[in-house]
């Protein structure tokens, strides 16, 4: 090797994203040492793989080379999804130059999102919790006061009404009840007393949802466990989480049952441990770190761009008869545990991640 050689592997090692050079079939020629920790494989074994055996079929990766090498120049894509099941989400915006006039080998330069954007869109979304609590304490008090007295109203002039204005008056009542119901649901955005945290086996409380799902709402889903089973507690409330992934995994067998192809509908729980995350925790001046991934997939219809990055506030729904706080709700509950939940949708493949604080072992 050159000295030349020898000055550009230091300086492509020296950069933080991942850096591949591939030849006219794809085959890996250099892999730096970001690309090594991004595919999770060492220099020498991803020198012995094609590009094609690292990414998802269906990247666009792959026909971004294409591409690149016919016309002879750099090209680009934003937020492309190169995880796997084992890799978990890989959002990346990813660059392509060919190595020079006619030289079917190029570059392929990767940069993951970071987190720092994911925390963002998190203090957007624990904002928008924080005001649904604001409205829900003013809504108890201003609404459902009210509604007792319309309801009690309409049920004293129903004894005495005729048969067919009783219709109106059942109508008001329903009606009535219906709004309560809803004012409940918005009264647990405003509960802001401390969690009551213990170690929680997070394989115990998937399990206890797979079973509910499985009784009622995703009878005819196929549900798939992915589970890493060296996975330490989580430092939660039992009660909530069941909450958080059962909101979830409803969401997505409505998202299957809405798609042309319900029969293959298909529902996947997957754990993995992800280091490197922290946050410090509400109420409290400590960082604890977020290292575990919860991820509920599906092969739905997948959400809609235009509401993608809403996705958690309050009201926003693609449902006929939704009313928006599911998942506003999995949001606020996450954001108590000091987590982070995101989201990463297209046709026939959404997967939602959860991130959360594992529970230290005692110092002895």
């Amino acid at each position: 090797m050159s000295a030349s050689d020898s000055f550009s592997d230091l300086v492509l090692n020296a950069i933080p994203h991942a850096v591949v050079v591939v030849e006219e079939d794809n085959r890996i020629l250099f892999a730096n040492l970001a690309a090594e920790s991004f595919f999770g494989a060492s220099a020498a074994t991803l020198r012995r793989q094609k590009l094609n055996d690292l990414v998802p079929g269906s990247s666009p990766v792959l026909a971004l080379l294409d591409q690149a090498r016919s016309l002879g120049a750099p090209l680009s894509e934003y937020e492309v999804d190169l995880g796997t099941p084992k890799s978990g989400a890989h959002i990346t915006d990813v660059q392509i130059a060919p190595l020079g006039e006619g030289d079917a080998r190029c570059l392929v330069h990767l940069q993951e999102r970071s987190m720092a954007q994911k925390m963002d869109r998190q203090l957007v979304h624990r904002g928008a919790a924080r005001s649904v609590s604001a409205m829900s304490a003013i809504l108890a008090h201003e609404i459902k006061n009210p509604l007792a007295g319309i309801r009690g109203a309409a049920q004293l002039i129903e004894q005495n009404a005729a048969p067919a204005d009783r219709a109106l008056t059942q109508l008001i009542c329903e009606e009535t009840e219906r709004i309560r119901k809803l004012v409940d649901r918005m009264e647990v955005f405003g509960d802001s007393r401390q969690l009551d945290r213990t170690p929680v086996n997070i394989h115990q409380v998937l399990d206890h949802v797979r079973r509910i799902a499985e009784a009622s709402f995703a009878k005819n889903i196929r549900i798939v466990e992915t589970y890493d089973p060296s996975l330490p507690p989580i430092l939660g409330n039992r009660d909530q989480l069941i909450q958080v992934f059962l909101n979830l995994a409803k969401n997505a067998a409505d998202a299957i049952e809405e798609g042309p192809n319900a029969e293959d509908g298909e529902i996947i729980f997957s754990t993995a441990y992800r280091p490197g995350v922290r946050l410090s925790i509400p109420g409290s001046g400590e960082r604890i770190g977020l290292p575990l991934e919860v991820r509920v997939k599906d092969n739905g219809v997948g959400v809609s761009r235009d509401i993608e990055p809403y996705l958690f506030d309050p009201f926003v729904t693609t449902k006929r008869n939704g009313t928006g706080l599911g998942l506003a709700l999995v949001a606020k509950i996450v954001g108590d545990h000091g987590g982070v939940i995101e989201c990463i949708s297209e046709a026939r493949r959404t997967v939602f991640s959860v991130l959360l604080p594992w529970h230290p072992e005692p110092t002895p």
